[in-house]
């Protein structure tokens, strides 16, 4: 029998990371909520191709037993979008982040991918099939579909084709209009500015100590262009202190309200999409506290100024460095 302390700490405890992991970017607050700790859970859509032979690089290697996938994406608005005979939306994914659970270690790797990458993906037909290829920005994978669904995998299919085939079993996404809303829930967040947001959000004073609320937030971790620095590496910074100040608040709310988790589950449910089951989504989240994190990692490569937005170039050896230690185990 759980203690009523015990079951209370657990609660909160997925909680946190079950409200946090959707606000934009779930990977940069993880660090603060993993512990080293073992766990047993039941095998759920993972991957077994133990026997499947590979040759990367001139080396041999096996695929891992147990190994499941599942995409994060930030989807934000973007204007641009092309008609014709695409079947387009208008929501990037802004942010992807590729979770890569070992479910015979308990170990779980985060794979940040940059939103700049450029890589192939299917541009869809009005029926959602497949009508051509196109190589540009991975955040745009996201625009070929139904904006739900369909745009996911379409993105998700991107990614696997960019690490070299590697399996993406599921995804999930949450849309940026969620920020203000859930930032407001917790009653604000404190952060000192890092860029000068004049001319475009003027209560945003670099170096001031701000509470950040509503639209002020979604200005906060969402504006690149129009500032010194347009780099997703500096709104990425961003992104991290403002999820490292949610994360310390929403504990704190948690805490204090009995009632908090069910009312803000409730106003978060309709900006997530996911193909994974409520059960699925809930064993996840168990696996993301109680499995030891091995690193976050990225791809190494270039970023140069296109002919009309920032591409983010990766190596062919740190896509298949990545690759190899992820997905495959060397053959001796």
């Amino acid at each position: 029998m759980v203690s009523g302390e015990k079951k209370r700490k657990y609660l909160r405890c997925a909680a946190i990371v079950f409200l946090c992991v959707f606000v934009l970017s779930a990977g940069f607050f993880v660090l603060e909520l993993w512990e080293s700790k073992q766990g047993l859970f039941a095998d759920s859509g993972a991957h077994t191709d133990g026997e499947e032979s590979v040759f990367l690089d001139g080396k041999e290697y096996v695929a891992k037993d147990n190994i499941e996938t599942v995409l994060v994406m930030g989807l934000d608005k973007f204007e641009g979008v092309s008609t014709g005979d695409s079947y387009n939306n208008d929501r990037q994914a802004d942010f992807l982040m590729l979770f890569v659970f070992d479910n015979k270690e308990n170990v779980c790797t985060a794979l940040h991918i940059n939103r700049d990458t450029m890589a192939e993906m299917n541009v869809l037909g009005v029926a959602g099939n497949k009508v051509g290829t196109i190589t540009q920005q991975l955040a745009l994978a996201h625009t070929y579909g139904n904006g739900k669904e369909v745009s996911c995998r379409n993105a998700a299919n991107a990614v696997s084709k960019l690490l070299l085939g590697a399996p993406i079993d599921h995804y999930l996404s949450v849309t940026m209009d969620a920020v203000p809303v859930f930032t407001d829930l917790v009653g604000g967040v404190e952060v000192e500015v890092l860029d000068d947001f004049a001319g475009i959000d003027d209560t945003l004073v670099k170096g001031e100590r701000v509470t950040l609320t509503g639209e002020h937030a979604l200005h906060y971790v969402r504006t690149r262009y129009g500032l010194e620095d347009s780099t997703n590496e500096s709104r990425m910074a961003r992104q991290r202190q403002f999820l490292k100040a949610l994360y310390e608040k929403t504990d704190v709310c948690i805490e204090n309200d009995d009632a908090f988790v069910a009312d803000a589950v409730v106003k978060m449910s309709e900006y997530i999409v996911s193909d994974c089951s409520g059960n699925h989504l809930q064993t996840l989240f168990e696996k993301i506290t109680t499995y030891q994190l091995d690193t976050i990692r990225s791809l190494e490569g270039k970023t140069v100024l296109g002919e009309e937005h920032m591409e983010f170039y990766p190596e062919a050896g740190s896509i298949t460095a990545v690759v190899a230690d992820l997905f495959y185990t060397a053959v001796e």
